[in-house]
């Protein structure tokens, strides 16, 4: 319209400003509400401004911030993360491969990761699989003990939903769980590479790890869960429904896994992998002689 009336975009709206001062900000600020309601007060305000650019707003973040300030929008505060991994064990171990991919696409390298639950009266623990490239929740479970069983049925879940091919990577801490000879007999089964972090690095899971905080910071604290039952009820809703296809991630140009899944074009069936950064595994350069290339 802009266009046909030979009036500029700015112009227009100093125009819009000047007629009605209430309207637009009223309307933006109404918009901006809606948002952090239904992301549960948990986005910060460069997703809800990204949010709003989507729906073809065109809105600085400052401003965003400055108006989630004045009506109390800020996103809940998060809290401290508590480790459970029990690594002191016999159990065999595996390198960290990693941290050595260059991921090309989905079913490329997964990573899992155990933490707990407190309701009221028991704890419950909840074993997740990710996709490392997308940032999907391809498999969880939710049961009463840290025994093997538990992480093994997150990842049949993962393995029965997304079916990969060959070369995929399976990275986790060296928890008893993952190292415990039923859960690598499945992997090998499948034609999995175990991956795991390095001692004492507990960086080396930071994605998986950073999921597990987005999700006792945007869900398990924000609500009282009556029992079991209501707990799995609510994390099936936050994983399925709306971490998978709702949540926008910086990481996947604020979209969601599942959005992000679905602009991909076909991949390279196999990541690949580099040596190159880790000169302690391998160094080209050593034991050659000067003249040689």
């Amino acid at each position: 319209m802009c266009h046909v009336a030979g009036v500029s975009r700015a112009g227009f709206y100093r125009g819009w400003e000047q007629r009605e001062p209430k309207v637009e900000t009223m309307e933006l600020r109404n918009r901006i509400q809606q948002i952090v309601i239904r992301h549960r007060r948990c986005y910060g305000y460069r997703r809800v401004t990204q949010d709003l650019r989507d729906q073809g707003w065109r809105v600085n973040h400052k401003r965003v911030a400055r108006w989630m300030a004045e009506d109390n929008l800020l996103a809940v505060r998060r809290r401290k993360y508590i480790v459970t991994t029990d690594s002191e064990h016999d159990l065999p171990v595996f390198r960290n491969l990693a941290a050595r991919l260059k991921l090309t696409g989905i079913n490329q390298l997964w990573v899992a990761d155990i933490t707990y639950l407190r309701l009221r009266e028991q704890f419950l623990y909840l074993a997740v699989v990710l996709d490392a490239y997308s940032r999907r929740v391809v498999g969880w479970a939710l049961g009463e003990s840290l025994e093997a069983s538990l992480a093994v049925t997150a990842l049949r879940q993962a393995l029965a939903e997304r079916q990969p091919g060959a070369g995929l990577v399976h990275h986790s801490d060296r928890g008893t769980q993952y190292a415990s000879r039923e859960y690598i007999a499945v992997l090998e089964e499948h034609g999995i590479e175990p991956s795991m972090s390095r001692a004492g690095r507990p960086y080396d899971n930071a994605m998986c790890e950073s999921f597990i905080k987005t999700l006792k910071r945007e869900e398990i604290y924000t609500r009282q869960y009556r029992d079991r039952t209501d707990l799995e009820l609510h994390i099936a809703e936050f994983l399925e429904h709306y971490y998978n296809r709702r949540r926008l991630h910086s990481a996947l140009g604020y979209r969601s896994p599942e959005s992000f899944e679905q602009s991909l074009r076909p991949q390279v069936a196999t990541a690949q992998m580099s040596f190159f950064r880790h000169g302690e595994i391998y160094r080209p350069d050593v034991g050659l002689h000067q003249e040689e290339p």
